[in-house]
């Protein structure tokens, strides 16, 4: 793109710097920059602090040349790539215990959003945000400043797109350490006056009608940043703990739950401009009038994942410890504030392992996730604390500090029969607890403290979960946490291919479909256990945004597949 504003030359690339758009970049030679002014003139001039370092500028012109004075048609038609660089961001340069006051004095460049702008009579305030943490960046700008005609004539709106240039200075305010002296200011992107995301506050339901803005706002900005910490937390406990990351299939013919909840994949419907006028005769039939899979895409019907763990247990019986970490999909027609159609899951599989195996794992997970959570994102977390649920960090550090305990389905059954509460929900040994037991148990008779569930009625479990010797119960385990209720289910897998063969034809599964399964159990079975974690529960959970549409960045439900 930059290449359209240099001479018709050939082209050489030079280092990608710290800049990519949206945050500060010292400057060396600005004969160059012509991103955002028309003739290629300088976006800023030099300065001793910036004359080392190298801009954003993908593209400089030169001319080809050989020493025999011919042209070199290597050089003309090839480019150089340059050095990728990391970005310095506000999130650094106000970082640290020092909260920037080691940066007093030197020369930066800021591109980022306007957050807020307020004049007085000599001088003006903008605050400028760039995504990287939640504070702004204060930005102090005098009439003398170049480019201050734009803001005085109003170009200058909360939303725009800007680049600033100063020094930073040490605070006379009270709300930050320090902040910006401005000498130069570009208007990059103009905002119009309709924009919805302003000073004033708005609701998180108004807010996901406008989910291509909704990350601009403090709180959806911490939830981004709070998500990314978790699933980056979540690769390097199980990269530390010698698993092997695998990715399982989005698109499959078998169904891991046994509920059916699936959505279709099909070619049978005419393409998607076409689907609007498609007429249900053009669906081929066999001669029952039944669908004709065979004429499908795959030949038979196929659907969106709801788990990656089956997949996940052929790599387990082969590279013993491995953790599949994607999309996954539930055709649940529930408009609750705890489904999702589209959602992620983190399923770790650990051969030669059993429930007390698989428990464990689970304990070390969370308790590694939540502190480092705590420990790396204080600023949004405190922001959690203030704004969305008083007290969550206390109640993070309980998980990460307390151990947890479990206790059997039975065991369980029975403390809530003995409750001096009235629930909705009936609790009687057989049924499957529902949110408001879970929360009881691990709130309130437990005072907080995580606890486990395990041996399961097998009536209410899934078809691969190994059966106890009891013949009633199977060996799988619900990892219960205040104010969620279950955040982890997982299983011993049943390895015995008989049992696992009865087991399906008791539940009237078709086995072909799972022969690839039961092999497993032909070739080298060995115990082997698991968990699948609902990774929007656990952003839940640590940020304490009660409905999980609110945690993942654009949520798939009932009647809302926008954006």
């Amino acid at each position: 793109m930059a290449a359209a504003f240099l001479p018709a030359t050939s082209l050489r690339l030079t280092p990608f710097s710290t800049l990519r758009f949206l945050s500060f970049f010292p400057i060396s030679n600005p004969s160059h920059y012509s991103l955002f002014r028309p003739h290629r003139r300088p976006l800023f001039e030099d300065s001793p602090a910036n004359s080392r370092r190298r801009c954003f500028c993908t593209a400089t012109s030169v001319s080809p040349s050989s020493s025999d004075g011919k042209n070199n048609h290597e050089q003309r038609i090839g480019s150089k790539v340059g050095e990728f660089r990391k970005k310095l961001r506000i999130a650094e340069v106000k970082g640290g215990a020092d909260e920037g006051l080691g940066r007093v004095g030197q020369s930066l460049s800021v591109m980022g959003w306007v957050r807020t702008l307020r004049s007085q009579s000599s001088v003006t305030f903008i605050e400028i945000n760039d995504g990287s943490c939640l504070s702004n960046l204060q930005c102090v700008m005098n009439p003398d400043a170049e480019g201050y005609d734009q803001v005085e004539a109003g170009s200058v709106l909360t939303g725009a797109s800007v680049c600033v240039q100063g020094t930073i200075v040490a605070s006379q305010g009270t709300k930050q350490k320090v902040e910006l002296k401005v000498h130069k200011i570009i208007l990059v992107g103009k905002c119009d006056s309709s924009y919805p995301i302003q000073k004033k506050r708005v609701s998180r339901e108004f807010l996901r009608t406008k989910a291509h803005l909704r990350p601009r706002t403090n709180t959806f900005g911490a939830v981004a940043r709070v998500r990314n910490t978790l699933a980056y937390a979540t690769h390097k406990f199980f990269q530390e703990s010698g698993f092997v990351w695998v990715a399982s299939p989005i698109i499959t013919a078998s169904d891991c739950e046994g509920a059916g909840e699936q959505f279709c994949v099909t070619t049978l419907i005419p393409s998607s401009h076409e689907t609007t006028n498609t007429s249900i005769d053009a669906i081929p039939k066999t001669k029952g009038g039944l669908v004709d899979w065979s004429q499908d895409f795959f030949g038979k019907p196929a659907f969106l994942t709801v788990s990656g763990q089956l997949n996940g247990e052929t790599y387990a019986t082969a590279l013993s410890d491995i953790y599949t970490f994607g999309p996954t999909f539930r055709a649940e027609n529930s408009n609750t504030s705890r489904h999702l159609a589209e959602f992620w899951m983190i399923e770790p599989e650990l051969a030669f392992a059993d429930l007390d195996d698989d428990m464990a794992c689970a304990t070390a997970y969370l308790q590694y996730v939540v502190k480092y959570v705590l420990d790396n994102c204080k600023e949004d977390m405190e922001f959690f604390d203030t704004w969305i649920e008083k007290g969550i960090i206390h109640r993070l550090s309980d998980v990460v500090e307390k151990e947890f305990l479990q206790l059997s389905y039975t065991d369980a059954i029975e403390l809530l029969l003995k409750a001096n509460k009235n629930f909705e929900f009936p609790v009687k040994w057989g049924l499957d607890l529902q949110s408001e037991h879970e929360r009881y148990i691990t709130e309130e008779a437990f005072g907080g403290r995580p606890v486990i569930i395990r041996d399961y009625p097998k009536e209410i479990k899934a078809f691969y979960m190994r059966e106890n010797d009891d013949g009633k119960t199977v060996a799988a385990m619900d990892m219960l946490v205040p104010r969620v209720g279950e955040l982890i289910g997982g299983s011993q897998r049943e390895e015995r291919l008989g049992v696992l063969e009865a087991r399906l034809d008791e539940l009237k599964l078709d086995k072909e479909s799972y022969w690839w399964y039961l092999d497993l159990r032909r070739y080298g079975s060995v115990p082997h256990a698991g968990f699948g974690l609902g990774f929007e529960r656990l952003v839940q959970f640590a940020t304490g945004i009660d409905n999980i549409r609110d945690v993942i960045p654009f949520p798939r439900s009932p009647g809302s597949a926008d954006f």
